[in-house]
């Protein structure tokens, strides 16, 4: 499984560390460490900024810029695929529309199923397509709650056959925490964990606390990366207890 750390983490310095013969993810909303992306990364791909839209109360209504982003992306060899725009809250039909219109190559693009949409939209998407994202929206938002857990272990039962092998490449959006993928055939996933959290000093203590974000990000880098997705999905699993993920 492919581990994108989410930019921007700052100081650059420990965006360094994080991705450094690593992996991003480069969010059109936050666009400003992508040249170190290219520069850093084994490989990146590129969000469309559409959840961080829709936390600020803001509607995308022209995807244009995103367009030339996503292309100018595309040009660079490490750049592996870009997260087609999507409307967070939006009925099936206003994302088919956004699918249609996706102007560059198929096999670079990955459409967004929303946990709130139906599984049918799911199985054709991922007939359809060679990569989709899961996208936690609607009453299943929050992700680690239980219903968030019941509604990713029956999707795992459409898209998956009955050997648990998915039928098309899945990236679990902000689900790269390694008690989530490590229950789901992802062949990536992404978060913004390192951005977030090598700030927060009082998460941080004891005597052998890092005293550096540097050495923060490489802690977290290390724990994340050291736990990979399965290659299939157990279907005998059972959903897991609830907890709070953020990121």
């Amino acid at each position: 499984m492919i581990h994108y750390h989410g930019l921007p983490i700052t100081p650059a310095t420990a965006a360094e560390v994080a991705i450094r013969a690593g992996h991003a993810f480069v969010s059109f909303a936050h666009p400003g460490q992508m040249g170190l992306a290219v520069a850093a990364c084994q490989s990146f791909a590129l969000d469309n900024g559409a959840f961080s839209a829709w936390k600020a109360g803001r509607t995308i209504t022209d995807w244009s810029p995103y367009y030339d982003f996503a292309a100018a992306g595309k040009r660079q060899p490490n750049c592996d695929f870009a997260v087609i725009p999507d409307v967070i809250a939006g009925d099936e039909s206003a994302n088919d529309a956004l699918l249609a219109e996706w102007p560059l190559p198929r096999w670079f693009g990955a459409p967004v199923w929303h946990l709130h949409e139906s599984f049918e939209r799911l199985e054709r998407l991922a007939s359809e397509w060679p990569r989709v994202c899961f996208g936690s929206s609607g009453e299943y938002a929050q992700i680690g709650t239980n219903r968030w857990w019941m509604r990713m272990h029956q999707a795992m039962r459409v898209v998956c056959n009955d050997d648990g092998q998915p039928s098309c490449r899945l990236h679990g959006l902000r689900m790269l925490n390694p008690e989530v993928f490590r229950h789901f055939p992802f062949a990536s996933a992404d978060s913004t964990n390192i951005g977030q959290n090598i700030g927060i000093d009082q998460a941080w203590r004891g005597t052998y606390t890092p005293p550096t974000k540097e050495a923060r990000a490489q802690a977290m880098r290390a724990r994340i990366e050291s736990v990979n997705a399965p290659d299939r999905y157990d279907m005998t699993s059972q959903p897991q207890q609830e907890f709070n993920l953020a990121g």
